[in-house]
């Protein structure tokens, strides 16, 4: 579905917006009040670095200083923000540092806005009456949400959007993450604050869901209560350790805390740290869940491609819940089919710590075992369930670490069962071999058990395994195939799970020397594979082709731009809503491909977002 003016605000819970998906257009300019730019990025989460967008003097998350605040350095704290007593109140945010362009000499930007009146959010249908100002700097409360037509207005572009009832959200299930998420959705372009609930013990919780902006606020109440706010949670000082739980002490939780955050957005870590910091309290964990099923029903919010060194940490329970295994789930069950005329025996066989399997020694044995490229080889796992060997090479397959403990939660369990369940139902199998230990008394074909309650690996059991295949390759009559069929079945699987389709791959030719193998056409190199990204480098020949057969998502760039150089939203006329990061693109103008990009940036954040947004990749 293509984005015709970028469509933002995607969101089922308020009927009163849902039309704002068909009529927000792409914002034509930025605000320049703050300089900013997206530094790193992960699904919701973000890091910003602000003023200069080459030489960024201060990075996000950051903290906002309040009245009562000590002096703290302005590249962890940026701004400060006062309150009035008045009634509606004003809010005020100045910025620390010289954020505004052009020149960043003098400490700019400097916002000043009516907070309205703001209901309770239990009283969801109440209209507040006085309506919080707008500007660059804009409060947003529930109700708000709920009634003020003007957040539908295309040329409302703030630099920093407050949650101001954050903190009573927190208490509403599900309210805080739901509003969270359309607030990032309608402006991706601003930094977000929700004032009143940080702290050091849940700040890359908070960071995940797209929190950008922190005050002290709870660490202010735990100094004055005589508790340290740590980022395992409140605790009381112990005066043995000479601890104290002055601000000074607090403020140094808040910067180990910064710090770890930033460290693990830059690294690709942060949800194994937000995983593991929402044990701080059962209320982050829930928070945690329903972000998770949030996600799990959005378009364009999963990176598609990641670096190879990328890993995707499993260590927890909660883990089970992520939507990149959701994700994974679907595909699988749904829209997954086996290479061409490898539907007739299925092996199952155990997964490895090495990734990809394949390149393990315990495979290495099974391939050696079963001895033939006829049968379709498919790996149960955990988290994931099922991986076909055809995909053991992409994300995120071949990222994810997982502990081996040889026990299978019910979750497990069941997950592995639907997918092997939906696995026969769209296929043809006539037999599986099942190395993989499972119990598969629910399937009502016949089963091959090689393992027999024994180790994978042991001599007899691997022996088992390759006459148990030998006897199905005679049974069947199987073929085997070639190694150049196995590496263009193999590809083409990743085309159907990464790309629209694997139509442009039709009679090509697979030449070269692993692992970076190179397609071609009628000696025309279409495209490598980059073991690098665990998909393919395309070529320029190859632009057209997969134009012709709608093989890659659109972004259509203004028909009054000469192309140069890479894709920033001021040039975007219209993008495909499941656009992902890491994913190629087609680069349309006036109805013709141009080129292949890159993204940078998943389809969220395309109606608004500054800096690049992919990177220029072919040009026609």
């Amino acid at each position: 579905m293509i984005h015709r003016r970028a469509r933002g605000l995607s969101i089922h819970l308020f009927e009163s917006l849902q039309m704002l998906q068909e009529a927000l257009p792409s914002a034509h300019g930025m605000a320049e009040g703050l300089g900013r730019v997206v530094l790193t990025r992960d699904r919701f989460a973000r890091s910003w670095g602000l003023g200069d967008r080459k030489t960024p003097t201060a990075h996000t998350p950051a903290l906002v200083l309040l009245d009562g605040d000590e002096d703290v350095d302005a590249n962890i704290a940026p701004f400060k923000s006062t309150r009035s007593g008045d009634i509606p109140a004003i809010l005020t945010l100045r910025s620390r540092l010289p954020f505004s362009p052009p020149n960043f000499t003098e400490i700019s930007p400097s916002y000043e806005v009516s907070i309205g009146n703001v209901l309770p959010p239990s009283l969801d249908e109440a209209d507040a009456g006085e309506v919080a100002g707008t500007s660059n700097l804009l409060p947003v409360s529930w109700q708000r949400l709920k009634h003020d037509e003007s957040l539908l207005d295309s040329e409302l572009l703030p630099d920093i959007v407050v949650l101001v009832d954050a903190l009573q959200l927190t208490s509403q299930p599900g309210k805080l993450v739901e509003a969270i998420s359309v607030l990032k959705r309608r402006f991706p372009g601003a930094l977000l604050w929700a004032p009143g609930i940080g702290g050091p013990d849940n700040l890359a919780v908070l960071t995940w869901f797209g929190v950008d902006l922190f005050d002290m606020a709870r660490s202010r109440q735990a100094s004055a209560a005589g508790v340290l706010l740590s980022i395992g949670g409140p605790r009381h000082i112990v005066d043995s350790m000479n601890e104290s739980c002055d601000m000074k002490s607090q403020l140094a939780q808040w910067t180990q805390a910064i710090a770890e955050t930033r460290s693990a957005l830059q690294q690709g870590t942060l949800r194994a740290l937000a995983d593991k910091q929402s044990l701080n309290s059962p209320k982050l964990v829930e928070h945690l869940r329903r972000h998770d099923s949030l996600v799990s029903e959005m378009q364009g919010i999963l990176a598609s491609h990641v670096n190879r060194n990328r890993v995707f940490n499993c260590f927890s329970h909660s883990t089970q819940s992520d939507p990149l295994i959701t994700e994974w789930e679907d595909y699988i069950c749904n829209d997954y089919r086996s290479p061409k005329n490898l539907d007739e025996v299925l092996i199952l066989l155990p997964c490895s710590a090495k990734k990809p399997y394949r390149l393990s020694k315990s495979h290495g044995r099974f391939i050696r075992a079963i001895g033939t490229s006829a049968c379709h080889e498919v790996i149960v796992t955990s988290p994931l369930g099922l991986v076909p060997r055809d995909l053991e090479e992409v994300w995120p397959a071949a990222h994810y670490d997982v502990p081996v403990t040889g026990d299978w939660s019910r979750d497990e369990i069941l997950r592995i069962e639907k997918m092997i369940t939906a696995l026969l139902e769209n296929h043809s199998y006539k037999r599986i071999i099942n190395h993989s230990g499972m119990d598969l008394s629910f399937v009502d074909i016949e089963v091959i058990d090689t393992r027999q309650g024994q180790s994978a690996g042991a001599y007899e059991v691997l022996q088992r395994l390759g006459e148990a295949v030998k006897s199905a390759v005679s049974d069947f009559s199987l073929a085997r195939r070639r190694g150049e069929q196995i590496n263009i079945d193999n590809f083409s699987s990743v085309a159907r799970k990464h790309m629209n389709n694997d139509h442009w791959l039709e009679g090509v030719k697979v030449r070269g020397k692993p692992p970076r193998w190179k397609i071609e056409d009628k000696g025309t190199q279409l495209a490598q594979w980059s073991i690098d990204r665990g998909g393919f480098a395309l070529s320029k020949p190859v632009v057209k082709l997969l134009a012709k057969h709608n093989s890659l998502p659109e972004v259509h760039i203004k028909t009054d731009i000469s192309w140069k150089g890479d894709i920033f939203h001021q040039i975007v006329e219209s993008f495909d809503s499941s656009i992902k990061a890491g994913q190629d693109l087609l680069v349309m103008q006036n109805g013709e491909v141009i080129g292949l990009a890159r993204a940078f940036a998943p389809a969220w954040e395309w109606s608004g977002t500054p800096g690049r947004l992919a990177k220029s990749h072919q040009r026609l």
